[in-house]
């Protein structure tokens, strides 16, 4: 300042003194920023939320691609029994000249059904396996989902705290902040 209260504010004396004036501050500056990380977080864990259960879907379509694929063995099978039961009873009323020709085909039709036996017991157990996984994910998709919703609510306690202008509800948008990290954390570890 000189002499004569004349003062010169160089261009950075005046941003300053403006972000004094209008940066927030207390409360409201407070839950600006916590909105800000809330609606952050809530987004990654919405995002994953949706990919988990993308994942389900699709895993639960390729458990009942296999389970089809097994129900078409099991079929198969069932009709290799039914050739072979046909075999064994033209062997059985057939003149013993001729019955080592449906023996053969009575001993073939027991080899083929023991190869599909085989393909559709492999073919049920990875459709369990798929549904396992689809279980899974689903259970990891709710737990994002209950982190999100966490987070939604405390978002809005934290507006209803800015206007009401209450402690308590800011510190209950805290509470509910952190339990929808906590419920996100467990679903990141697949609890």
């Amino acid at each position: 300042m000189s002499e004569h209260g004349f003062h010169v504010h160089g261009p950075h004396d005046h941003e300053l003194e403006h972000a004094a004036q209008h940066e927030p501050q207390g409360m409201a500056g407070q839950l600006a920023v916590l909105t800000a990380i809330l609606a952050t977080v809530g987004a990654l864990f919405s995002y994953q939320g949706g990919a988990t259960q993308a994942n389900a879907g699709l895993l639960k379509n390729e458990a009942a691609i296999k389970k089809t694929e097994a129900a078409n063995q099991w079929a198969y099978y069932q009709s290799k029994s039914t050739k072979q039961s046909l075999a064994e009873f033209a062997r059985d009323l057939a003149p013993e000249d001729k019955r080592s020709a449906y023996q053969a085909k009575v001993e073939r039709y027991e080899a083929e059904k023991n190869d599909i036996k085989k393909q559709a017991e492999a073919l049920d157990a990875e459709s369990h396996e798929k549904d396992l996984a689809s279980e899974a994910q689903m259970h990891q998709h709710h737990r994002w989902a209950q982190a999100t919703t966490a987070l939604q609510i405390a978002i809005a306690m934290a507006a209803i705290a800015l206007l009401t202008r209450r402690r308590w509800l800011e510190w209950a948008t805290l509470g509910l902040g952190g339990l929808g990290v906590l419920v996100g954390a467990a679903a990141w570890f697949h609890l």
